[in-house]
């Protein structure tokens, strides 16, 4: 518990709060808790002021900065020493501590306060553990030496040490039995009848085989007999016994052989302690530890130890499946209706979870949060898993109502189902929590198969956009160039840059493998305006080169780009670094990203027309143009899809459709006083076809591919006048 981090108040700011009035109060329910438990040689006084001083190192050990719960330790072993030495001394001073504490030193119940009290809980209870352990060892090896001891001595005063060893014998705390070598019980004493809740008379008629318990491990017997062929002198086993009455108690056993002079085994002596309540009492803590204390369902910890266990024990074909779930909402019901109503909802998911799946082979835990995972051992395969996923959709779907409120909740679940053989732990959470964010994403209600080729592809992509930022830095990008064509006088009007990445491992990669990623990852700003100013410095010398007759450069705006509070800044900054006339920078941005300013200001889009810079919507005709809203915005150009060209390819079978709705645009544009190019123009057929209509200007493979600035150069010099 040492790595507990939820957050506490720091030690000065609780230490004022926690004043001596309140350790002497707790000091006080403490000794008079423990009054009666156990036999102890001072006053009552003595025992409170004792207290008080455990009280101190337990409250200071509680408010310690960086937390350290040992001296909660050290605590069980002075209790021990000073003979409180019962279960129930333990049993009271673990349920004062954990009922208690807090209320009376008045700190709060936060989970950061509860978890210190836990940690010290179990420190105290580990310290009284191993102190009542070695107390009560210690008088079973006086009370094995006396045994021996007799023996020696039998024949110098036998009448003495056999009333010393009876008086031992039958006064001693524990249960002790003598047994020949046979198995038969010769001699126990009355703490071991009653232990076992059998008279003396009766026990001394059985055979320690008569003792087996159908939960003893084979180990412990095998080990028996080891030591009755001789061939081992003591064993200690942790071992349960069943009373007639039908009651279980749990016990520490030690046998050990007794032999003779000439070293052969003669007796064999059992030494019992009845150990039930620490059983019980470990047992508890236990429990507290592995369930969620919200729900009572099995937590992260109890779920990792299950998983761990069935990844380490399984038969080759055995199947595993995980069901990897999340409320859907939760988040909103949370903050809107408060957290006690979330509270609730939690633990109504639960009980409906653990109605729709039970049994021997499955575990539902509560990971935390509104996070659940179901474990299915012994998978028949994905169609099982799926139907359990379905079954648990079907359970949340009726409404919960909780305190006037009925909720209709939801939840995404990722599915993993697949041979054990050469899984991990870590693998496959990792592979259902990626799972789960798939099913949240592709909408509420819904589970989501896991896919590796699918992953495959993720993690390529996500390596991919790791390693964008580096490559931006070692100048890995680059840009190419195709010109625009006027369809009148096939002079080159103006030349689109096109971002492309020079990848050290995949070699070149075109803007559909790295551009999308640049969006998500929040890269597509600094490298947009990477492109941005690499254009503008191409585009100034082409400016110097040719003049008046010079190309404009016309450069993509992704949609983050367009957004971005800097960019009126960054274009007036890089012509003026650069010294290229505004006019020859054209700025294109898609027809979802223009329209969708239509409830946004557009400042930075005037600002930039004001300025001189060209203003073109690429790909027109596939969105959903507000026409009306069109007219209003600082814009100059429409580029055309290149899907419309595709029926235009032939000009003997050109779509009439597709020559009509190009017909419509261009004449939209002509009316609304823009230019207008058509991209991906291929064969000659589309360019005249797009000529006739009236488009200014065409791009595409008919005229020139992508390439490099000095290529494109020299197609600029060879289509000048």
């Amino acid at each position: 518990m040492t790595g507990w981090t939820a957050p506490v108040p720091s030690a000065h700011e609780v230490t004022a709060e926690v004043n001596r009035a309140d350790r002497r109060r707790f000091a006080a329910v403490w000794a008079q808790a423990l009054m009666g438990t156990s036999y102890v040689p001072m006053t009552s006084a003595e025992i409170e002021s004792r207290l008080r001083g455990y009280t101190d190192r337990l409250v200071d050990a509680l408010l310690s900065d960086p937390f350290d719960p040992s001296p909660g330790r050290a605590i069980g072993v002075d209790l021990v020493a000073v003979h409180f030495t019962s279960a129930e001394s333990l049993a009271r001073t673990i349920d004062l501590i954990g009922d208690e504490i807090l209320d009376i030193l008045r700190l709060g119940h936060s989970p950061g306060w509860r978890g210190r009290v836990a940690a010290l809980q179990g420190a105290l209870c580990s310290g009284f553990v191993q102190a009542a352990r070695k107390r009560t060892l210690d008088e079973q090896e006086a009370i094995r030496q006396a045994v021996l001891d007799a023996r020696d001595a039998v024949e110098q005063a036998l009448r003495t040490s056999e009333a010393r060893f009876r008086a031992i014998f039958a006064e001693a705390a524990i249960g002790i039995g003598i047994g020949d070598m046979t198995g038969r019980i010769l001699e126990v004493n009355d703490s071991l009848a009653r232990m076992l809740g059998r008279s003396a008379d009766e026990l001394r008629h059985m055979m320690v085989q008569d003792m087996m318990h159908p939960a003893d491990p084979e180990s412990m017997w095998r080990t028996y007999e080891e030591l009755v062929r001789g061939e081992r002198d003591q064993f200690r086993v942790e071992k349960q016994f069943d009373r007639p009455d039908g009651s279980t108690i749990w016990t520490e056993l030690i046998v050990s052989l007794v032999r003779g002079e000439d070293g052969l085994p003669l007796y064999q002596v059992a030494m019992i302690e009845d150990v039930t309540e620490r059983r019980m009492l470990q047992e508890r803590l236990r429990h507290q530890a592995m369930h969620d204390p919200l729900t009572a369902l099995p937590n992260r910890a109890l779920f990792q130890e299950r998983l761990a266990s069935v990844l380490q024990h399984h038969e080759p074909g055995d199947r595993i499946a995980l069901c990897y779930m999340d409320l859907d909402g939760f988040k909103v019901i949370n903050d809107s209706l408060g957290h006690h109503v979330g509270d609730d909802l939690l633990v109504a998911v639960a009980r409906r979870l653990a109605d729709a799946v039970h049994g021997e082979d499955r575990l539902v835990a509560r990971m935390g949060g509104d996070e659940f995972v179901i474990l299915i051992q012994n998978s028949f395969g994905t169609e099982h898993a799926i139907e359990i996923a379905d079954t648990v959709l079907d359970a949340l779907r009726a409404p919960i109502r909780l305190g006037g409120h009925e909720l209709s909740v939801s939840a995404s679940i990722g599915i993993v189902e697949r041979p054990l053989a050469g899984q991990t732990a870590a693998e496959l959470m990792r592979d259902a929590d990626v799972t789960l964010y798939w099913a949240k994403s592709e909408g509420k209600g819904k589970w989501a198969l896991f896919d590796p080729d699918r992953n495959a592809t993720e993690v390529a992509q996500f390596r991919l956009s790791a390693k964008m930022p580096a490559a931006l830095e070692r100048c890995e990008f680059y840009v190419d160039y195709q010109p625009l064509i006027g369809l009148r006088d096939n002079g080159v009007v103006g030349v689109e840059a096109l971002v492309r990445w020079a990848h050290p491992e995949l070699g070149r990669l075109g803007p559909d493998r790295f551009i999308g990623l640049a969006e998500e990852t929040g890269l597509i700003v600094p490298l947009g305006r990477w492109v941005l100013r690499q254009a503008c410095q191409q585009a100034r010398q082409w400016q110097d080169q040719f003049g008046e007759s010079a190309p404009f450069v016309s450069v993509n705006l992704a949609v983050r780009q367009s957004r971005d509070p800097e960019l009126v800044a960054d274009v007036a900054r890089i012509l003026a670094e650069t010294g290229l006339e505004p006019s020859r920078l054209q700025l294109e941005l898609t027809e979802s990203a223009v329209m969708g300013t239509a409830d946004e200001p557009l400042d930075a889009l005037r600002a930039l027309s004001q300025m001189g810079v060209r203003i073109a919507i690429d790909d027109f005709g596939t969105g959903y143009s507000n026409l009306a809203y069109l007219r209003h915005l600082p814009v100059h150009e429409l580029k055309i899809a290149g899907s419309f060209m595709e029926g235009l390819r032939d000009a003997e079978r050109a779509d009439p459709v597709d020559a009509r709705i190009v017909g419509t645009l261009v004449d939209l544009a002509h009316a609304l006083g823009l230019t207008v190019t058509a991209e991906g123009v291929e064969t000659r057929a589309q360019a005249r076809r797009m000529a006739d209509i009236g488009c200014e200007t065409g791009q595409g493979y008919l005229f020139a591919r992508p390439g490099s600035p000095e290529e494109i150069t020299a197609f600029i010099a060879a289509h000048q006048d």
